[in-house]
C-alpha cells in the first residue's frame, strides 16, 4: 500500500483504513493486532467511534458518522485494553498512551450507551459473579479508601469546587444558576426536607469540608456534630470554624460513622453512602436508629443506580476504592429493618449531570 489512505474491504462490521509510516518506534501493526482492534470495537457494541493504531491503521463505524477517534499509540496500550478493559482505558488515557480526537464526554456517552445495549443478560451475570467485588469497608479499610481520594491536598479541590468546597451534587431550580448558587440551593433543599429548626441537635455522617454543618448552624440555628474520617477535610473544617467563630455551634469529629454516639433530633448524610458498601447497610441503619430521638428525622443522599451493578472498574480502582452505588431498593435495607417511615424520595440525576458539567469546565 502507498502512503495515501486506501479503503480495505472487510468481513467485519466496521470499515478499515491503513496508512504506512510509524514514528512511535512500535513498528507496523501486525495482523493479529488489527484483528484485536476489530474485536475491541465489537465488544464495545459497535459504537459510532473510530479506532486508530500507532501506524495509521484504523477502523470506522459500520454506519453513520464517527463521533470521535480513539488513537492507540503503542502495542502495549492495545494489549492492556484487550486484557484489562475499563481499567486500562483510564490508565492508558491518563498516561498519554491513548488519545481522544473529539469530545471526550460525547465519546464516553456513546461507549456506555452502545455497550449497555449490546450486553446480554448472561454477560451481566458473568460480570457480577466474576469481576472483583469492591474492596472491604472495614473500619481500617474505610480509612484507607478515604485517605486515598480525599487526603491528596485541599489545594487540588479548591481549583474546581465551589467556594464552600462541596463535593456532592448541586441543586439547580434554575438551569442557568452558577455552581455557587446551586450548591447553596442544595443545602437549603436538604434543610427544608429535614424541617430543620433552631435548637435541633444534628448528627452528620461524612461531612466533607464541613459546609453543610456550617450552613445548618449559621442559617438555621442548629447544633451540629459532624463526623468524617478524612484528616485533611476535618482539619480544614475545624480551622475554618475557629477562624469564623462558629466552633461553639459546630463540632467536627475525625471518626467513623459507626462510632457516632449521643442522641439527636436529625441525622443527615450527603454523599457518603456510596462509600459505605452494601455489607455495612445494616450497621448504618442501626446507627441512625440508635442516635435519633423518638420523633427524629433523617435524610440520606447518595450516588445511585437503577439496577444492581458494580461501579466502573477504573473508578473503583483509582478514584473511589471500596465504593458501591446502591439502587433505591438496596437503600431500603438501611431503613426497613429499623421500621423507618419513608416520607420522601427524590432523584437528582439531572442535577448531578449539570454539577459534573460545571466541575469539568472548571477543571
Amino acid at each position: 500500500l502507498d502512503s495515501r489512505d486506501s479503503t480495505v474491504s472487510s468481513g467485519t462490521a466496521a470499515g478499515e483504513r491503513f496508512r504506512t509510516g510509524d514514528s512511535t518506534g512500535n513498528g507496523s501493526s501486525r495482523a493479529y493486532e488489527r484483528w484485536g482492534l476489530r474485536q475491541l470495537l465489537q465488544q464495545m457494541g459497535d459504537p459510532q467511534v473510530s479506532m486508530r493504531l500507532w501506524d495509521g491503521f484504523s477502523i470506522t463505524p459500520r454506519q453513520g458518522k464517527s463521533l470521535a477517534t480513539i488513537k492507540i499509540h503503542s502495542r502495549r496500550a492495545l494489549a492492556q485494553l484487550a486484557l484489562k478493559g475499563d481499567v486500562a482505558f483510564g490508565d492508558e488515557f491518563a498516561a498519554g498512551n491513548i488519545e481522544i480526537d473529539g469530545d471526550l464526554v460525547e465519546l464516553l456517552v456513546e461507549l456506555y450507551g452502545s455497550r449497555a445495549q449490546q450486553r446480554s443478560f448472561l454477560a451481566r451475570v458473568v460480570e457480577l459473579l466474576f469481576r472483583n467485588r469492591p474492596r472491604s469497608n472495614t473500619l481500617q479499610g474505610s480509612r484507607d479508601h478515604i485517605h486515598h481520594h480525599y487526603d491528596i491536598g485541599n489545594a487540588f479541590y479548591k481549583l474546581w469546587l465551589d467556594h464552600e468546597m462541596q463535593y456532592t451534587c448541586a441543586y439547580f431550580p434554575e438551569p442557568d444558576m452558577t455552581l455557587e448558587a446551586a450548591q447553596q440551593a442544595k443545602m437549603d433543599h436538604v434543610c427544608r426536607k429535614l424541617q430543620l429548626k433552631a435548637g435541633d441537635r444534628v448528627a452528620e455522617a461524612g461531612c466533607g469540608w464541613g459546609s453543610l454543618a456550617r450552613h445548618m448552624a449559621l442559617h438555621y440555628g442548629a447544633k451540629v456534630t459532624a463526623w468524617n474520617i478524612s484528616h485533611e477535610q476535618i482539619r480544614y473544617a475545624t480551622e475554618r470554624a475557629k477562624a469564623e467563630g462558629y466552633d461553639d455551634r459546630v463540632r467536627y469529629v475525625e471518626d467513623d460513622y459507626r462510632n457516632i454516639n449521643g442522641e439527636y433530633d436529625v441525622f443527615v448524610s450527603v454523599g457518603m453512602l456510596e462509600h459505605v458498601g452494601e455489607q455495612n447497610y445494616s450497621a448504618l441503619g442501626s446507627v441512625v436508629d440508635t442516635c435519633l430521638a423518638a420523633d427524629g428525622r433523617a435524610l440520606i443522599h447518595t450516588i445511585g443506580r437503577n439496577q444492581p451493578k458494580l461501579m466502573n472498574a477504573w473508578i473503583e480502582k483509582r478514584i473511589f476504592p471500596g465504593a458501591y452505588p446502591p439502587t433505591l431498593r438496596e437503600m431500603m435495607d438501611i431503613l426497613e429493618p429499623n421500621n423507618f417511615s419513608v416520607l420522601d424520595v427524590e432523584n437528582l440525576r439531572l442535577h448531578y449531570a449539570r454539577t459534573l458539567e460545571h466541575w469539568l469546565l472548571r477543571y
